[in-house]
């Protein structure tokens, strides 16, 4: 029978293996809670977003229906709201004229190109003679 000397440590080996892992594993749950946050959060800035052009369409929609004008630009909550309006008129035969005006309204929050820059853009028709 062959007996191997020096094998003293060979467990320190193993336990050390294992606390790095553990270790990186650790590491790798911690940035995906971190990424989970940031999803969570940027989603509620999109949908404040959204809702900021939204209130932008209803805005222009209620100065083109009193007959003023409807381009703009204003601050709703944190966003910046620009709203733009197109009109045109139709002549159909012997209907009487009528409107159509388009109008968009894009919100925007921060700065193009830094880390929490939101927008969105919303669009409305509306007819009326």
């Amino acid at each position: 029978m062959i007996r191997l000397k020096n094998q003293n440590g060979f467990t320190l080996v193993q336990a050390i293996f294992i606390l790095v892992v553990l270790g990186l594993l650790g590491a790798v749950m911690v940035r995906l809670i971190g990424v989970q946050s940031s999803t969570t959060t940027f989603a509620l800035q999109g949908a404040r977003a959204y809702q900021a052009a939204r209130s932008g369409l209803e805005w222009g929609a209620a100065r083109a229906v009193a007959g003023t004008p409807c381009n703009g630009i204003m601050v709703i909550g944190n966003f910046n709201v620009a709203v733009v309006c197109n009109n045109q008129q139709f002549i159909e035969g012997p209907i009487a004229p009528y409107r159509v005006y388009q109008i968009f309204a894009t919100a925007t929050f921060s700065n193009y190109g830094s880390p929490d820059f939101v927008s969105r853009q919303a669009q409305m028709k509306i007819k009326f003679p």
